[in-house]
């Protein structure tokens, strides 16, 4: 075969190249040793030339694991480049970060809705730098999450002030992402703890741009705020002693700083800062999480779909009816014919059903992945057999709530009975949620969850367990003259109304537990609750009386 750039030869020439004999061959045609050598020897630099050309790897480069391509998810979700942090956006973070450094060290209280405003500011300018204007559910995130921050200003209890602070997060996250699917909404509150680096370097980026460009204009704003502390400083100190008054006044409204906290403030002034950077920089490039797309599963036939839901219809429809028995022929003849006592009875029905209805919602779930979906048969049979189910859970979550309300009828309210009936009620209203979205559609569904969780978690805070205990179990002595004084030792001040109502000894002995964890008077306002200042002046206007006989009652008031 011709070779690529070589003349052709002629027949007679290759006939000669194939009879003439190789001279660098020995006798028998087998190459000497010499000659092969050499051969080699030769072949070394046209090797060379060619790894000149396309260089190998190194051998232990060959063994370093590859670096492989990032999830599809992540590739589809990535934020946009978000535009340059304009100056009103870095002022709001430094306010920010100064007012976690000066209120957030004291406690929790209104201080946590003054700092969020700033932060609130700071996302909004980076939003409209960004080309973003708000929505309607947009304003419902934010607005819902600065309601939930109030909960803390008003009620002292622990659990309520935790679970507001956290929704608040979860919803001032959504506010910022816009999400509206599923996976939107699931994990669209993480995304904010994903912007705190990139946050902090787009502030540093921005904040070194305009320092560099406007260094002229930089010396006067600092002069200036210089000359300004000069003067607050020397007629404040001025007014303060000339007036006791006034300098209660700014003693109680000026934050307490001090030298020795000042590793503490600037832990405070820090988290301030990038939290605030990266709410903004979340708003100026959300990742877009809704753009996750979670295809459905493989669809099943109708008798392999909907005869174990039919089955489950049918023993949820059977219990049902057995519960209706036990109401009308009245619950004497149960207890009797199973050997179970009241108590037992109540609780052991409670906690079986709450699970009941969690499991609902997963077979609710699971069964739209792989309803079947040819036509519009399939549709009214998905609807039908998935209503039935979510109307008989219902009746089931009535039967759980009655079961908690009979246990407390006997024994009394507590936290943790309080807080499962509120997530049983909570459910009871996803399920009402899921039956109108089979009925109407169900874009909407996501964003209405999320929002009744925390609407749930407001109404949790602001009815505040600790007070509802109290009230109940007040109510329950009035009425049957029985009540647990040691419990109320845990509570916190918001059920000091309600226990101010017993009579001595018992309202000395359920107060002395909140009087011990009132803590000192001079707490600043910003983290003192409304109910902790309540509780203070209750104890103030009759105070606890020390010599109370509590023994009897299971309490003694000298314990520390």
């Amino acid at each position: 075969m011709t070779e690529p750039g070589r003349r052709p030869e002629s027949d007679s020439e290759q006939g000669q190249e194939k009879q003439e004999p190789d001279d660098r061959q020995g006798p028998g045609g087998e190459q000497r040793p010499e000659d092969a050598a050499a051969r080699r020897s030769s072949a070394v630099p046209v090797l060379t030339k060619q790894r000149q050309g396309a260089p190998a790897a190194p051998e232990w480069q060959q063994w370093q694991p590859q670096r492989g391509e990032p999830p599809l998810w992540a590739t589809e979700t990535q934020p946009g480049t978000p535009a340059p942090i304009r100056t009103a956006t870095l002022w709001s973070v430094l306010a920010t970060a100064l007012l976690s450094a000066l209120l957030l060290g004291d406690g929790l209280g209104l201080n946590l809705l003054i700092v969020a405003v700033p932060a609130a500011l700071a996302a909004h300018f980076a939003a409209q730098d960004a080309g973003r204007r708000p929505r309607p559910w947009t304003l419902v995130w934010a607005l819902g999450g600065l309601a939930l921050l109030a909960v803390p200003a008003l009620r002292d209890a622990g659990l309520p002030t935790f679970l507001a602070v956290v929704s608040a997060l979860a919803l001032g996250s959504l506010a910022l992402h816009g999400c509206r699917t599923w996976p939107g909404v699931v994990f669209g509150p993480l995304g904010l703890f994903g912007s705190l680096g990139a946050g902090t370097a787009w502030g540093w980026s921005g904040l070194r741009a305009r320092a560099g460009g406007s260094r002229g204009r930089l010396m006067p704003v600092l002069r200036a705020v210089a000359v300004a502390a000069v003067l607050l400083i020397v007629f404040g100190t001025l007014f303060v002693n000339a007036d006791a008054a006034f300098a209660d006044l700014l003693g109680q409204l000026s934050p307490d700083v001090s030298v020795g906290d000042g590793p503490w403030r600037s832990v405070l002034f820090a988290v301030g800062l990038a939290g605030a950077l990266a709410a903004a920089h979340t708003a100026a490039a959300p990742r877009r999480w809704d753009r996750i797309t979670v295809s459905p599963g493989r669809a099943r036939g109708r008798i392999e779909w909907a005869l174990p839901l039919i089955v489950l219809n049918l023993l949820f429809a059977a219990f049902i009816a057995i519960q209706l028995a036990v109401l009308f022929g009245g619950y004497d003849k149960v207890l009797r014919e199973t050997g179970l006592t009241y108590a037992e009875y109540a609780r052991q029905g409670f906690w079986q059903l709450l699970w009941a209805t969690l499991l609902v919602l997963l077979v609710i779930g699971l069964a739209r992945r792989w309803a079947p979906r040819d036509g519009a048969h399939d549709a009214t049979l998905v609807r039908a057999v998935l209503g039935v189910l979510c109307a008989l859970t219902l009746v089931v979550v009535a039967a759980a709530l009655r079961r908690m309300d009979l246990y407390v009828d006997a024994y009394g309210l507590t936290r943790l009975r309080v807080s499962v009936a509120a997530m049983e009620l909570w459910l009871g209203v996803v399920i009402v949620l899921i039956l109108v979205a089979g009925a109407v559609g169900g874009r909407w569904l996501p964003r209405a969850v999320a929002a009744s969780a925390g609407a749930a978690v407001l109404a949790f805070g602001l009815i505040s367990p600790d007070a509802l205990v109290a009230e109940r179990n007040v109510q329950r002595y009035e009425r049957l003259h029985k009540i647990d004084i040691a419990y109320f030792q845990d509570l916190s001040a918001d059920a000091a109304p309600a226990l101010d109502r017993l009579p001595e000894p018992l309202r000395s002995c359920a107060l002395a537990g909140i009087e011990r964890n009132l803590g000192d008077a001079s707490e600043p306002w910003y983290a003192t609750s409304w109910s902790e200042s309540r509780a203070r002046e209750i104890v103030a206007e009759r105070e606890i009386d020390a010599t109370s006989n509590c023994y009897g009652l299971g309490l003694d008031l000298d314990r520390p």
